[in-house]
């Protein structure tokens, strides 16, 4: 494990990002500013003046705390990378753990495409050095599926179960929503369709018109990536994840060696606004555990392997 973090430091380092470090304590009231979706904080304290304390459930959010606070004078991009435990609520019985050791970069003041593009590059050369080999990058857009119930006028009360249905990969929970909806046949199509496009550059072709500019994004990012990380990449056009403050690119790492994505991270392009400094900014955060796990079962995994290997 200390291997693994030592050659992801490495990585970020030579990319520019500076190691930043917040406490595992955040005001409840400065978490709340903050759409968390399924990643809400779910350790909660009081401190002695009866204010409630949680335990940080991403570092995102905290960064973006950081910057609008002690970072307010300074020119963008900013780059900073991170190391750090959080803590997740889980199902009993599931095996999952409450603490998670995240290793991630966060960049902020750079817009789409350039910084998207940034953020893929640094993920790859993090990967790569660490030794795995048979990852792919899901790469989507967080608007293109609520663009797509807004343009065929969805119901509100029902978008958020179709949402929560696709960040769980529930296309049959999908297609049971779209039936209760009581939307037309060829909208209900469409909606459970498009999102099961996923594959090379041509699952791009013939999007739907409020999915265009989802798309396009996409594209141009793809077009910005050098060739070994661009070969990386898989379109996904129904990739959602589970925290609701992304606003664009999306993205997801995926090894055949691990059944879970090993990270993941997107653009959230609003959420410093909500701190007091409107700035684009996109991240990632990578499970050192999942990745640990999935370079063990390609069999490159040992500390004492990584430790060898220069870092390229």
């Amino acid at each position: 494990m200390r291997a693994i973090t030592d050659t992801l430091r490495a990585v970020f380092e030579r990319h520019g990002y500076g190691e930043v470090y917040t406490p595992a304590l955040e005001y409840e009231s400065v978490l709340a500013r903050a759409d968390m979706a399924e990643a809400q904080p779910a350790y909660r304290v009081f401190d002695e003046s009866g204010a409630v304390l949680v335990l940080r459930s991403d570092m995102t959010v905290p960064i973006a705390r950081v910057v609008a606070t002690r970072y307010g004078a300074s020119e963008p991009p900013l780059r900073f990378c991170y190391f750090a435990h959080c803590y997740r609520g889980v199902r009993p019985q599931r095996g999952q753990p409450r603490e998670l050791l995240q290793a991630g970069i966060e960049l902020i003041g750079s817009p789409a495409p350039q910084g998207t593009a940034e953020a893929l590059t640094v993920l790859c050369h993090a990967l790569d050095a660490s030794g795995l080999k048979d990852y792919r990058i899901g790469l989507g857009d967080a608007s293109l599926f609520p663009a797509l119930m807004a343009s065929l006028q969805v119901p509100e009360s029902t978008r958020p179960g179709l949402l929560q249905a696709l960040a769980r990969r529930d296309f049959v929970g999908l297609e049971h929503t779209l039936e209760e909806a009581g939307l037309s046949d060829e909208a209900a199509e469409l909606l459970l369709d498009v999102p099961q496009r996923r594959g090379e550059a041509e699952v791009l072709t013939d999007a739907p018109a409020p999915a265009v500019e989802a798309v396009t994004g996409m594209r141009q990012v793809h077009e910005l990536l050098e060739p070994g990380v661009a070969a990386r990449v898989i379109f996904d056009l129904g990739l959602v994840r589970n925290i609701g403050y992304y606003t664009g690119a999306v993205f997801e790492v995926y090894d055949p060696a691990l059944g879970n994505p090993i990270g993941g991270g997107g653009r959230y392009d609003d959420l410093l606004g909500h701190f007091g400094r409107q700035l684009p900014a996109v991240g990632f955060a990578l499970g050192v555990d999942r990745l640990h796990v999935a370079l063990a079962g390609e069999e490159r995994g040992t500390g004492a392997l990584l430790a060898r290997e220069p870092v390229q």
